[in-house]
């Protein structure tokens, strides 16, 4: 397949300049892409199906802290199960973890199981409302940059909401954090009567792209050279061993990357739909898009309710196992998500984010929960808990899994068509 042509006028401010010198060269040349198989990463597979738990769990606190009562009725959660995304009933799930969930009988109705929140959870929640507090700078500018990636700089709050979890926004967040930024955020009507949150107006600070900070972090060099328009940024890759070293594989990596970089935040209009460098402008905004969540990771149903706003192919899907030192496509937990490899270091993330420290204090407390099931609702020390236990834990568990054989490692198989494609999460 040939790579078409891209440039038209007015379009050469976007586009860096080598691009231009080497256009005729590129046009007359294509790119061949390598078919790939899917690969089965064993550690990444781990940590999304722990945090699976982790996410159902601080829903289900968050639900808990919400209600009028300050409680939750088992047969009020009964039907959530699919919702939370867990495998097993909801009732069975709190009951493992009795360090954050204290049952208790039902005043009016002794045979109807109800959960409260445990001392434990509740300083724990305590702790991260502080987070919330003190990081709000962050979450309001990574908010605003999602909603600087879309085409018309809003989305629907019904798309926004499952992503609260991923983007780390409060919970509350409509309530609380929306209203102290108008200058921000506006929240209107879109045509279809769906509510919707609008940029406020345009912040040229914030259209800088994950990619783009990275390698202005670095040793510089390569993030001038793009500045000046002489060179495109390459994306970090990590391949699952024995696909790095094939000369197919990297010669096709080679070209790949030697393409313009297009950041998500600059207009695309004019690039040919079809072409290698609308592919890659894409695998930016995927980029940019995931780099922007708390953990690297979301779910693809989530990605999809955004396709439209974000102007991805309707099979998008496929760029992910396209581009495998890139990204992780999974299949855990019933369900599909896509990751970022580079958030990911010795099975745990690169750079926590703090609201991302603070969860894994509620993952400890959890794993502590199956030791004490059935001993009582507070017997964890409430020391432990304000200890930063988060990091050490996570590395005792998972460095193990980040280096072994390659049998290990790698599972080759096959992602159906209708795994990429299917509606089903």
């Amino acid at each position: 397949m040939k790579l078409r042509s891209t440039i038209h006028y007015g379009f050469s401010s976007i586009i860096p300049k080598f691009f231009h010198h080497h256009h005729h060269h590129l046009q007359c040349r294509g790119i061949v892409k390598v078919r790939l198989k899917w690969v089965k990463n064993r550690s990444l597979d781990h940590i999304i199906d722990t945090e699976t738990d982790l996410k159902a769990a601080c829903l289900l606190k968050d639900a808990i802290k919400r209600s009028s009562g300050g409680f939750l009725a088992s047969n009020s959660i009964a039907n959530w199960q699919k919702l939370l995304g867990l495998t097993i009933p909801v009732l069975r799930f709190m009951r493992r973890y009795p360090t954050l969930f204290d049952e208790f009988p039902h005043p009016k109705y002794p045979s109807l199981p109800c959960f409260r929140l445990t001392d434990t959870a509740l300083m724990l929640h305590s702790q991260e409302e502080s987070i919330h507090q003190t990081n709000e700078p962050d979450t309001v500018k990574r908010l605003c940059k999602v909603l600087m990636m879309m085409k018309t700089r809003m989305v629907p709050l019904q798309s926004l909401s499952p992503l609260k979890w991923d983007l780390g926004l409060p919970d509350d967040y409509h309530k609380t954090l929306i209203p102290k930024y108008p200058d921000h955020f506006r929240v209107i009507k879109a045509s279809n009567g769906l509510p919707c949150l609008k940029l406020g107006e345009w912040r040229e600070e914030f259209a800088v792209s994950a990619l783009q900070e990275s390698n202005e972090r670095g040793d510089g060099g390569e993030y001038r050279e793009f500045k000046r328009g002489k060179s495109a940024l390459a994306f970090p890759m990590s391949f699952p061993r024995g696909y790095g070293a094939q000369k197919k594989v990297k010669a096709w990596m080679e070209e790949f990357q030697k393409l313009p970089y297009i950041s998500p935040y600059e207009d695309f209009r004019q690039i040919d739909p079809s072409s290698e460098l609308m592919e890659k402008r894409v695998v930016g905004v995927l980029h940019e898009f995931l780099s922007l969540t708390i953990h690297k990771k979301t779910k693809r149903n989530y990605l999809r309710s955004l396709s439209e706003e974000l102007n991805l192919p309707y099979k998008f899907t496929r760029i992910f196992t396209r581009y495998p030192g890139i990204f992780y496509l999974s299949l855990k937990c019933k369900t599909t998500t896509v990751a970022i490899k580079e958030g990911y270091r010795r099975g745990k993330l690169a750079t926590p984010h703090p609201i991302a420290r603070i969860r894994e204090k509620y993952n400890y407390v959890m794993r502590t929960g199956l030791l004490y099931r059935g001993k009582g609702m507070n017997m964890m020390p409430k020391e432990d808990v304000l200890l930063d236990v988060g990091e050490n834990t996570t590395e005792q568990e998972e460095s193990a899994e980040e280096e072994p054989d390659i049998d290990d490692e790698c599972n080759k198989g096959e992602i159906s068509e209708e795994d990429l494609d299917s509606d089903e999460d």
